[in-house]
């Protein structure tokens, strides 16, 4: 990385939206969101020399924002990287990050014991030593590679090519906090999505894999590549708790121990020393290369998910909801239930004895 001479960004922050220009002066060419160079929907809007990007808040995966929730203080913070071109080929890196207060801060008062006739408090009062610490706020990565090497929104891959996906800290937060993945799902940017994780354990092993980590500080997880039939782009979302010191696993039901969640866990070392959820995203593009289809069917790959994702119940025995997007782009959960199943046998059941006596 080489830093380019040109003027230094500014940043304007809402709640509803983040603001960011890019002065392109000096000898910058192009700039672009990280891992998006070539996604028109996250283009910037070019105006007297410089770049600005209008990033929503209030649909941030739209464009692949990270989310940081401070579980203690409510505090949201959302950030991403703007890469900046310069024409010898150099490139620059920009963190840009908007942080939003809680409003709403719950107040609690507590029985006060009197003090005792004889209390005497002294006059002056000799403090010795005083300490103040403080932990950095974890910055969260999220990249795919093949072969070892990373895979951006910007190059395609062929249907079935195998791929790995790492989740990591950054040096400065890697030796105080540790990672679990919670929940994720893939998207094709539209009405279609599916869930690959849940409670921490994956829905098609074979699909997608696993996380797992050595140190508690980077996950990884094997998956091969695969798209929905109407784009070449894939969407990854995914919430990630950052614990303190190191993030407890799960247990699924192939005996891999998986770093994620429990559902319904309620007083475990794993939900004790919680500290920050963050929500990211990361996009790949899925294409099939100079017409060459894999022998491999990938739609019957999707296909599996989707049965599996129908299948997808909790440790009680109920299903979980399968969500839909209306056209304003708002999520529908549809809850299916055992006795609506029941239902529906019943009927058929009633239906073929009228059909056998007709």
């Amino acid at each position: 990385m080489a830093v380019a001479k040109g003027t230094k960004e500014t940043i304007k922050c809402t709640p509803e939206y983040m603001k960011v220009t890019i002065p392109m002066d000096g000898d910058r060419k192009i700039s672009y969101l990280d891992q998006l160079k070539e996604y028109s929907p996250c283009q910037p809007v070019m105006e007297g020399g410089a770049a600005t990007y209008m990033l929503d808040l209030q649909d941030y995966p739209k464009c692949a924002v990270t989310r940081i929730l401070n579980k203690i203080t409510g505090t949201r913070t959302y950030y991403h990287k703007i890469v900046i071109e310069t024409l010898t080929g150099d490139r620059e890196t920009v963190l840009v990050r908007c942080t939003v207060s809680n409003k709403l801060h719950a107040l609690s008062r507590r029985a006060v014991e009197p003090f005792p006739l004889d209390f005497n408090e002294p006059d002056v009062l000799n403090i010795t030593r005083y300490e103040e610490g403080r932990a950095p706020e974890p910055i969260l990565g999220a990249v795919v590679k093949q072969n070892g090497k990373q895979v951006s929104g910007e190059i395609s891959v062929s249907p079935g090519t195998p791929l790995s996906m790492e989740i990591f800290l950054d040096n400065s937060s890697a030796p105080v906090y540790g990672l679990l993945v919670s929940y994720m799902h893939v998207t094709d940017t539209g009405k279609q999505q599916e869930t690959i994780i849940f409670n921490g354990c994956s829905i098609d092993p074979y699909l997608f894999d696993n996380f797992q980590t050595i140190d508690g500080d980077n996950l990884t997880a094997k998956f091969r590549a695969f798209k929905f039939p109407d784009t070449t782009y894939v969407q990854f979302k995914g919430t990630v708790t950052v614990c303190l010191d190191k993030c407890q696993g799960v247990q699924c039901s192939n005996g891999v121990t998986a770093y994620g969640r429990r559902r319904r866990e309620v007083a475990s070392r794993a939900n004790s020393n919680k500290v920050y959820e963050v929500s990211l995203t990361t996009f790949i593009k899925v294409d099939y290369l100079d017409g060459d289809r894999e022998a491999e069917d990938v739609y019957a790959l999707l296909k599996n998910l989707k049965v599996a994702n129908q299948m997808l119940g909790d440790s009680e025995g109920s299903s979980a909801p399968v969500t839909q997007r209306t056209p304003d782009n708002q999520i529908i959960y549809l809850q299916s239930s055992t006795a609506s199943v029941a239902t529906f046998s019943i009927l058929l059941f009633l239906i073929s004895i009228l059909v056998l006596f007709k």
